[in-house]
């Protein structure tokens, strides 16, 4: 099997080129060898490469710059996938695509499921939706997978930033009224592997590390098992730290579905965090 990854050097694809390998040859694209931003460039990569699965894990994620930049995240977040999906229908191949918990507002009390109504308050959150849109009408087997707060030991993520700030900084203030389950890299690619080894329906799935807290409470974890400096850490609400685009106080997502339909399930978010660090 040919496995077209995009996104390859990024936190999630560079995960997978290790847990995708033994299923077939790898196709790692990189922004020089496929850039999402331009239609052209898609398809004169994936018409040479002609792969069995698309594995598309490159996106555009800066949340707050997205506001200022609305027509770059629609371009590689709404249409490229668009695209990747058009190229798949007409190969006969799958196509796995990652989506977030930013197309949810975050006003529901529980968890959210895959049949809840999205309504995006960000434009990160609108162009990933439109992206979601673009796949289904494709009319290509495809797989969305929903995941939230993604981080590894590279890139730019919550985790780094923290083991920055603290070599600097004495005391960090911290939002502890936003929920959701931090997700490792490590862990999504695990699952995607099992996913991609077997056949799956077409449809859209929550991918995300078991249990929730806030970003406080994430932080705090991060701090009780990485060496090295211990700021003090002191809680504040939303407002306290303001952004140019608006975060869903509540991004927790219900792995029900993916559990009932594959068995598979990720490890709680703690653990995950633990083996990250190790």
């Amino acid at each position: 099997m040919k496995i077209l990854l995009t996104g390859a050097t990024g936190q999630v694809g560079f995960e997978l080129q290790r847990t995708l390998a033994p299923l077939g040859e790898i196709l790692a694209a990189g922004r020089d060898a496929l850039d999402l931003a331009s239609s052209a460039s898609i398809l004169s990569a994936v018409r040479a490469l002609r792969p069995d699965l698309i594995v598309n894990c490159a996106a555009y994620t800066a949340v707050d710059r997205a506001e200022s930049e609305p027509e770059a995240a629609m371009a590689v977040n709404a249409t490229a996938p668009g695209v990747l999906a058009e190229e798949a229908k007409r190969l006969g191949a799958g196509l796995i695509h990652f989506s977030t918990d930013y197309v949810f507002d975050g006003e529901k009390p529980g968890a959210y499921l895959e049949t809840d109504a999205p309504n995006p308050i960000n434009m990160y959150g609108r162009s990933k939706l439109e992206g979601e849109r673009a796949l289904a009408a494709s009319g290509a087997r495809h797989l969305v997978l929903r995941t939230s707060w993604v981080y590894s030991r590279r890139g730019k993520n919550f985790l780094l930033t923290m083991l920055e700030l603290a070599k600097t900084r004495p005391e960090l203030r911290i939002v502890d009224d936003q929920r959701g389950a931090p997700t490792s890299a490590r862990a999504i690619a695990d699952a995607v592997a099992k996913l991609a080894a077997r056949d799956w329906p077409a449809g859209t799935f929550h991918l995300t590390c078991q249990g929730a807290t806030t970003w406080f409470g994430f932080a705090r974890a991060i701090f009780e098992r990485a060496p090295g400096p211990r700021p003090s850490l002191v809680a504040i609400t939303t407002p306290e730290f303001p952004t140019p685009a608006r975060r869903p106080r509540n991004s927790v997502l219900s792995n029900a579905k993916l559990a009932q339909a594959f068995g598979i399930t990720l490890p709680d978010w703690q653990a995950a965090l633990a083996d990250t660090l190790s």
